[in-house]
């Protein structure tokens, strides 16, 4: 917010819980002051309970960039979800300038490490299709996971040799793909969608120490409860019909919540399990960060951040 009140910016949102609605104090989504202030893209895009694909994603932050630079402005993209960059790093190409922080993906496959490879590219896959996915969940409650393995067996044996038979989100994906498209996933990934024709400048706010971190990440949590994550995500089940494997849900902090409220953890544990894997989340960003070597590393906080860029 600093650099962009200095500087012609719009914000192009890099996080993929914050793009849905009614999860904002669980993903510190800027305020409605904040995006007075400054033009932001790729938030609050739909509801709840729909899926956001990388794919989408790919193709909304794309008209976003072109949208911003019509303006004669630079497209500031903001986010910590490493995959969303990592596959975009390829394709976006004019001055679109790239920060770090949160992290959550549905619809990538053919990752592999989590070292990074310069030519890694966003496989041609269809969007998620609620009314495919409640289907195999049907099957899956009625005939068990592992006759859904054996059927993805018959029809993608390449797939079905990588995924493990108690891997139901990969084994639900790779069916809803075949019923999708009658081609086998394994067949799709790799299928790379074209370059842009912009260039992409990347920094990393790298905090030095990691006990101010953890401390940082605790004190974060404890404001959000005080903010009232645990009302918020009350009046979200009331208003949606939630589960708890949708992507929305199973954002760090809103999983431990839903476990709170289903009575299978107290408060205490929501507390701790919650600043326990937000931890762990900052810790694989910062390894897919070492990672990178296209990106520059640059002041942790705001004020320091603004004047290396003026």
């Amino acid at each position: 917010m600093a650099l962009a009140e200095r500087l012609p910016v719009e914000i192009v949102s890099m996080d993929s819980a914050q793009v849905y609605r009614g999860l904002d104090i669980g993903t510190a989504k800027p305020s409605a002051a904040e995006r007075a202030r400054v033009p932001h893209h790729l938030i609050d895009v739909l509801d709840p309970d729909r899926s956001y694909s990388t794919g989408r994603w790919r193709v909304d932050a794309i008209a976003a960039v072109k949208e911003v630079l019509s303006r004669r402005k630079v497209p500031l993209i903001v986010g910590g979800t490493m995959l969303y960059y990592r596959l975009q790093r390829c394709l976006f190409e004019s001055e679109a300038f790239v920060a770090a922080k949160d992290l959550h993906v549905d619809d990538v496959a053919g990752l592999g490490d989590e070292r990074g490879d310069e030519n890694r590219r966003l496989d041609a896959l269809p969007q998620a299709d609620a009314q495919v996915r409640a289907q195999i969940n049907a099957e899956a409650a009625s005939r068990g996971w592992p006759a859904l393995h054996a059927e993805l067996e018959a029809v993608d044996p390449k797939s079905a040799r990588r995924i493990a038979p108690g891997d139901t989100q990969r084994i639900q994906r790779a069916l809803e793909v075949w019923r999708l498209t009658g081609r086998p996933l394994s067949s799709l990934q790799g299928q790379a969608r074209g370059a842009l024709p912009f260039t992409l400048k990347a920094f990393a706010l790298v905090p030095a120490e990691r006990e101010a971190l953890h401390e940082r990440i605790a004190r974060r949590f404890d404001a959000m409860l005080n903010a009232g994550l645990v009302e918020e995500l009350k009046a979200l089940r009331s208003r949606y019909h939630l589960t708890p494997g949708m992507p929305s849900m199973r954002a760090v902090g809103y999983r431990q919540v839903w476990e709170y409220l289903e009575g299978e953890i107290d408060a205490r544990a929501m507390r701790e399990q919650a600043v326990a894997a937000t931890r762990q989340l900052a810790k694989r960003q910062l390894t897919w960060l070492r990672s990178l070597q296209d990106v520059e590393r640059a002041p942790a906080d705001a004020e320091r951040l603004a004047h290396s860029f003026l």
